[in-house]
């Protein structure tokens, strides 16, 4: 629990331009992966694994618009062509990965959609206001219950999964990127 007091402005300014340069990092090492994974195989779960690249990515996809777009800013009109109930179903917290592609987006399309959500999260944040990075919010979060530690979570959560995507890579025989 964190009983420090909130931020005030000049400290939540500081602390959303470093959470944005921990978002861009973690980011930058997930898609290092990515490239390094040919996209026949992201739907591959290798022996004894729980998950494949396909769901790592699906799930980045949704937990990034909860996190740094939907608490921000709240659900808008056209949230439901980039991130639809069916999608959000098939890849948010819970979700079972499918090793059947039929029927899901190909890997070129989640990957569209990956990076149409992060370039849309870095647009609402560059746009966010102390008020409200100070809004509660309810786990998950980093640090203050607040906005602000929702937009704190979000690099932590893609480098967990950064970390299983490379586990995944190597369950699949690939060599290791670093």
């Amino acid at each position: 629990m964190n009983d420090l007091p909130p931020p005030d402005a000049a400290e939540v300014s500081a602390m959303l331009r470093a959470a944005i340069a921990q978002i861009r990092f973690a980011r930058d090492y997930t898609i290092s992966l990515l490239d390094a994974t040919p996209t026949d195989r992201w739907y591959e779960i290798p022996a004894d694994g729980p998950s494949h690249i396909a769901w790592q990515v699906g799930h980045l996809a949704v937990a990034q618009y909860g996190l740094l777009m939907f608490r921000i800013r709240g659900r808008q009109p056209d949230d439901l062509d980039l991130v639809p109930g069916k999608f959000r179903k098939a890849y948010g917290r819970g979700s079972v990965p499918s090793t059947d592609a039929a029927g899901q987006l190909s890997p070129d399309r989640l990957r569209e959609r990956f990076d149409a959500i992060q370039s849309q999260s870095l647009g609402v944040l560059a746009a966010a206001d102390t008020d409200t990075l100070l809004q509660p919010c309810d786990r998950p979060y980093a640090g203050y219950p607040n906005n602000l530690g929702s937009v704190s979570f979000a690099p932590l959560h893609e480098t967990i999964h950064a970390g299983q995507i490379g586990l995944i890579r190597r369950g699949l025989g690939l060599d290791p990127v670093r």
